[in-house]
């Protein structure tokens, strides 16, 4: 038996592989042999197998994964290899002798590899330790942070043996070897200097000076490209070593290239015509040229997509290139980094202009900017045209046949733009603006570069170039949240670490937990007359009233986004004029469409929304347009249900409400609002609107049924502590009704059985009829759970009286059907498949997600196998599964199949059962 992390994660015995099982499966077999025979707590585990915050049911998953691993070993008969899989405590032990892992074997071998004194015997053992690497290591796991940091120690390993490997083949004088070895990990991973300087000198070993030199220039390219960054030290002395060995002509001939490459250097796929952000020496630049860009900006990080991009679009005649983005992400930044870097491409010269477009001390006259330009290119004084047009036209001629480039930052519009535009074939004209500028693409094929705000990576670096490496090494963790709080916008993140520059004994924690507090968030990040804040203002400004009053609004919006219907709430007007709104806001980036007809706001954007004035009832307004669009998602989804939860007594109409064709539209809006529904109901509670706080929950009721083991029970809690403190006594049976059976779909049966008899009795003492029958068919359930179908069935039957009583045919329905089900489990055939069709017969519904239709074509095909008829039955059976599957109803679709795998020997239903748990085990 072998155990094989070196490549896909697998066991291999005598008898050939052995299935391992579903990614979860595999992760948790790879997390506990990174700890082979020592106790892995299951807290370890859950971080390995879930990438983000594990759901409610994550350990009962990793139990079954445990015991479905047992079994897989114990049937290889694992105990005779000395391998056990064991319980310890709150842990789990996968006892193996260490022989057994190809991880174990890799590093002994290197071990003792590098003891050896005869190169001869350490080449050797460093070849067959790395023969054991069948891929990547851990090729095929859950990419969680754990199990990736582990995967990439590995891979540090292997890297650091193909090294010493290469090594000893040099110490062998097997030059042309090491550069074997060496150029495939060069290639693959072109930014690792290491292996580059490796692969350098053995080339230079190998009497290949010229390659080396080749390889050093485009080690060198990539560098700057791709991080921005020049060669370390390691490199530049490969690089001077190849050439002291050239010949002189050969070095001067070298150096020559490198100075050229640095004016204009063709990339992997690129055309050669592309200026890519390389450092030149200021030499190229032509003495005397107009030169009118600030300083580059200090401490810039990261951006290589970006910058290639403004390299892309810088391609071409004429271009103009749009760099476009919000406020305080770092746009200008980007820009002149970019110049700086590629200056010597422009030897005609390089302006600026700051358009203010965004400013509150007003912008500068369209003279004015050019008459700078003009100055700048050696116009005298009193040659200058005084008007614009005569300025531009000027400008135009003079700088036609230059190689230019153009700098335009701010711009309000296209308008003011446009007259600034050189024309030349050989200008460049880059354009910096808070607004997408549609108008410069279409009359000037302008190139868009989108700048969003940076990852927690670039983030944390940009702290550190600010405060120092070791300050933010010394708390990594919190440089990351701090980064995290300050939502990776480069403006915020300099405000911040200036506050902390100017306090040194202030910890990164400290400074966190501060930013923490939202209320003081943005005033935390603004200095003086510059932050976050003032940046937005001057944004927000430049919009229409109307606009801006949207904008306003929105803070006020409970969830994560927004759609028309929740935003024309929000600001009491219709659907269409927000619409309106939120593309303007979009195109101010003040909004992200993150999917379509789905906005979402930047997390220090919306905290300046929710600052705002947007005067009283915009939060009622919001929680009442999702109460009438989940009624009207119930209408369609569940028919009949609607009818049981009224609107709360000041309710606020909605101009609009969504409108359903069908189940699947209903689910899906369900499905796709089910975050914003759940905080939705949390700000209802915390604003003390009761009312409409187990109002939504309930209207939840669709995904509930579909989704059962999602973790209800802490949402369902919140609503019956609002359904009490708003009185509503027909509010608080409804939802101790559905907090039972949910506590019953999880097994908590003790639990769900003093819930339903509390929602029986209040329902019964308050006459209301539908909701006692409801509470005796869920309590019928746990009767049943707790052994006794046929008490069960006594009270379904019951409920099935209340209803016709007040002739409720959707309760009488659902009260058939589980009676028919109970009738199953006590064995009474016949009575079951009675029950069964006449709950059936309340209405065709086939070819609809109906998931009652779906249990009780169940409940017919087992009575008919109870009763005999094989066929017909196998037939209800597949039916329901059939139609569980095309509705995405995948526990309906696991039960069906369960009863069919046990009566058929159709070979494709083991597939099909198999798919199905998957799927569940993957949404759950």
């Amino acid at each position: 038996m072998e155990f094989r992390l070196l490549g896909a994660v697998s066991v291999v015995t005598e008898t050939g592989g052995l299935p391992v099982g579903p990614v979860k499966r595999r992760s948790l077999l790879a997390a506990l042999l990174l700890r082979p025979n020592c106790p892995v707590p299951v807290d370890q585990l859950l971080a390995a197998l879930w990438e983000e915050e594990p759901p409610a049911r994550a350990r009962g998953v990793i139990q079954g994964h445990v015991s479905q691993l047992r079994a897989s070993l114990t049937g290889a008969d694992a105990e005779a290899h000395g391998v056990e899989l064991v319980t310890r405590g709150g842990a789990y032990l996968l006892r193996t002798p260490k022989a057994l892992l190809d991880v174990h074997r890799f590093e002994d071998l290197v071990a003792l590899a590098r003891e050896q004194c005869d190169p001869a015997r350490a080449v050797t053992m460093y070849r067959e330790a790395l023969s054991l690497w069948q891929g990547p290591a851990l090729a095929d796991v859950c990419p969680s942070p754990s199990l990736q940091a582990a995967a990439q120690s590995l891979e540090e390993l292997r890297l650091a043996a193909v090294e010493q490997l290469a090594a000893g083949y040099a110490r062998l004088g097997e030059h042309a070897e090491a550069v074997t070895v060496l150029r495939a990990e060069a290639v693959a991973r072109p930014l690792r200097e290491s292996l580059s300087a490796a692969l350098m000198r053995a080339l230079g070993r190998a009497g290949r000076r010229s390659e080396a030199l080749d390889w050093f220039h485009r080690t060198r390219r990539l560098l700057a490209d791709e991080l921005g960054v020049d060669p370390g030290q390691e490199l530049a002395d490969a690089y001077a070593s190849a050439l002291r060995g050239a010949e002189g002509g050969v070095a001067q001939t070298a150096a020559g290239d490198m100075a050229k490459a640095a004016v204009a250097v063709p990339g992997p796929g690129t055309p050669t015509d592309i200026r890519l952000p390389v450092a030149v020496p200021d030499a190229v630049v032509q003495p005397g040229a107009p030169d009118l860009l600030p300083r580059a900006p200090r401490g810039f990080h990261g951006r290589a997509a970006e910058l290639r991009g403004l390299s892309r679009a810088a391609v071409g005649e004429a271009p103009v290139c749009l760099v476009i983005g919000p406020a305080g992400v770092g746009k200008t930044a980007l820009v002149l980094h970019w110049a700086h870097q590629i200056r010597a491409g422009f030897p005609d010269g390089r302006l600026y202009a700051d358009l203010r477009g965004f400013g509150d001390t007003g912008e500068p006259a369209l003279v004015e900017v050019l008459r700078e330009f003009l100055l700048a290119l050696g116009v005298a004084s009193h040659r200058i045209p005084e008007s614009a047009n005569g300025a531009a036209a000027l400008f135009r001629s003079l700088v036609a046949d230059r190689e230019l480039l153009v700098v335009l930052d701010n711009a309000r519009d296209s308008e003011q733009v446009r007259p600034l535009l050189p024309g030349g074939r050989r200008c460049v004209t880059v354009v910096t603006s808070r607004h997408r500028l549609t108008g410069l693409i279409v009359t000037d094929t302008a190139r868009p570069v989108a700048v969003d705000v940076l990852g927690p990576q670039d983030g944390t670096m940009l702290l550190a170039g600010v405060l120092g490496t070791e300050r933010v090494r010394a708390e990594p963790v919190a440089a990351r949240v701090l980064a995290e709080l300050c939502g990776g916008l480069p403006l915020a993140l300099r405000v911040a670490a200036a506050r902390m520059a100017q306090r040194p004994g202030l910890s990164l924690e400290a400074m966190a937990a501060e930013l923490s507090d939202e209320t003081r968030r943005l005033s935390l990040l603004d200095v003086e007359d510059t932050g976050v804040r003032a940046a937005l203002h001057l944004t927000l400004q430049q919009l229409p009233s109307h606009v801006s009053r949207q904008f306003a609004h929105l803070g006020q919006h409970p969830g994560t986004h927004v759609d028309r219907y929740a935003a024309a709430a929000l600001a009491g007007t219709d659907p269409a004029a927000a619409e309106l709104c939120l593309e303007q806001l979009a195109v101010a980036h003040l909004v992200t469409e993150a999917a379509p007809g789905h906005w979402t706001l930047h997390d220090l954007v919306r905290l300046y929304a929710r600052s705002l004035d947007a005067g009283p009832n915009a939060l009622k307004r919001v929680l009442d347009h999702y109460i009438a669009t989940a009624l009207a998602a119930m209408a369609a989804a569940e028919p009949g249900n609607e009818e049981d939860i009224s609107l709360p007594a000041d309710h606020l109409p909605p101009a609009a409400v969504r409108e359903f064709a069908d189940r699947s539209a209903a689910v899906a809006w369900y499905a796709a609002e089910r975050d914003d529904l759940t905080l939705a109901a949390a700000a209802a509670h915390t604003a003390g609107l009761h009312a409409r706080t187990w109002r939504i929950v309930l209207t939840l009721w669709p995904l509930i049924v579909w989704r059962v083991r999602d973790g209800w029970v802490p949402l369902l809690e919140t609503a019956l502590a609002a359904a009490r403190a708003d009185a509503d006594r027909h509010g608080e049976s409804r939802v101790l009704n559905v907090l039972g059976w949910v506590l019953i779909e999880e097994g908590r049966i003790a639990e769900a059985v003093t819930r339903l008899e509390a929602a029986s009795a209040l329902a019964s003492r308050t006459g209301d009829v539908v909701a006692e029958a409801n509470a005796l068919i869920v309590l019928a359930m746990a009767q049943a759970e707790l052994g006794d179908p046929t008490d069960a069935a006594r009270g379904c039957e019951r409920a099935v009286e209340l209803a016709r009583k007040v002739g409720n045919q959707t309760t009488e329905r659902l009260a058939m059907q589980h009676l028919a089900r109970h009738r199953v489990d006590a064995g009474e055939w016949r009575a079951a498949l009675d029950a069964a069709t006449e709950a059936l017969a309340f209405g065709d519904r086939s070819g609809t997600a109906d998931v009652p239709r779906i249990l009780l074509l169940m409940v017919t095909g087992e009575a008919l196998l109870g009763l005999g008829d094989a066929a017909e039955g196998i037939r209800q059976l597949d039916l329901a599964a059939r139609e569980a599957e095309l509705s995405g109803y995948e526990d309906g679709a696991v039960r069906a199949l369960g009863v069919l795998l046990r009566v058929s020997a159709d070979p494709s239903l083991q597939a099909r059962y198999d798919a199905a748990v998957a799927r569940l085990t993957t949404r759950t």
